[in-house]
């Protein structure tokens, strides 16, 4: 695989360029999570840096490469390793609120005669 030398500015890796692998499109992760190992043998501590253009191009404003800057807020968002719970998919469906059923709005009375209407709006046959 292809990899490409990245500064990583802030936090305990100030300075140091590492050897970071390139994805499918030439790109290095938006994220670069560092796992550090607690001393008393606790959990690790994880540090988070995130990626930004080092710099671009004057015709066209294109990046011309990219660092990593230290995300002092720690480990936020949807990840692809762990769980892809802060995303919001279109077609999912969404969570119910609690004392409902599944398949029934709030508000309505699910013994009460059926209604055809979408969303449950007025129309004249209504009146």
């Amino acid at each position: 695989m292809k990899s490409e030398d990245t500064p990583f500015e802030g936090g305990p890796m100030d300075g140091r360029v590492l050897p970071v692998l390139l994805g499918p499109t030439g790109h290095p992760p938006k994220t670069y999570r560092i796992p550090v190992p607690d001393a008393a043998g606790g959990p690790p501590t994880v540090l988070v840096y995130r990626r930004v253009p080092r710099g671009h191009s004057r015709r066209l404003g294109l990046p011309q490469g990219w660092k990593y800057e230290f995300a002092a807020e720690g480990d936020t968002g949807a990840r692809w390793s762990g769980g892809l719970s802060g995303l919001k998919w279109p077609w999912s469906k969404p969570a119910t609120p609690p004392g409902t059923e599944p398949g029934t709005r709030p508000g309505t009375d699910p013994g009460g005669p059926p209604d055809a209407t979408p969303g449950g709006r007025r129309d004249d046959a209504d009146e």
